[in-house]
């Protein structure tokens, strides 16, 4: 067993694992971080899109290890207090998803996408989220979602 040592949601966590152990395991297991969802073990569908150092990972391609010292952020570090960020704000009025399975992973590559590029055009937002697979919407609305959030974002004058 190993200790790892890794910053969550702007919190200190840490965690005896195995060397072997994948990110997305230790976030729901060890972590209870359920929101980041286990999809193909892959890394195809992209349901488990975290942020690592604010870049989008796909936590079930990379070993826990491979945190060590850094920071994590999962759809349960999106919003603040009582408060929905406006990515989830933006997917439930542009109606951004359906069954919901791909949704934490949708909203932590947008979210990536927007801290790097805060007013993306369409065709970077199609190309932020190619690596993540939805079955239900046909991605129209999922880019709508990301271009008002974007623009609310830019409004609030926030990342």
């Amino acid at each position: 067993m190993t200790r790892l040592d890794i910053e969550v949601n702007g919190k200190a966590a840490q965690a005896e694992i195995e060397s072997t152990a994948l990110l997305v395991d230790v976030l729901r297991q060890h972590l209870g971080l359920t929101g980041t969802h286990v999809g193909c073990d892959t890394a195809q569908c992209g349901a488990c899109t975290v942020l690592l150092d604010g870049r989008p990972v796909k936590s079930c391609s990379i070993l826990a290890l491979q945190a060590q010292g850094r920071a994590v952020t999962t759809v349960e570090g999106l919003a603040s207090a009582d408060t929905l960020h406006p990515l989830q704000e933006a997917f439930s009025a542009c109606h951004g998803l359906q069954c919901g399975f791909c949704t934490p992973g949708m909203l932590m590559a947008a979210s990536g996408l927007l801290a790097r590029q805060p007013h993306p055009t369409e065709e970077d937002i199609v190309r932020a989220l190619e690596g993540n697979l939805c079955r239900c919407t046909g991605y129209v609305n999922i880019v709508k979602a990301v271009q008002q959030a974007a623009h609310t974002l830019a409004q609030r004058g926030t990342p």
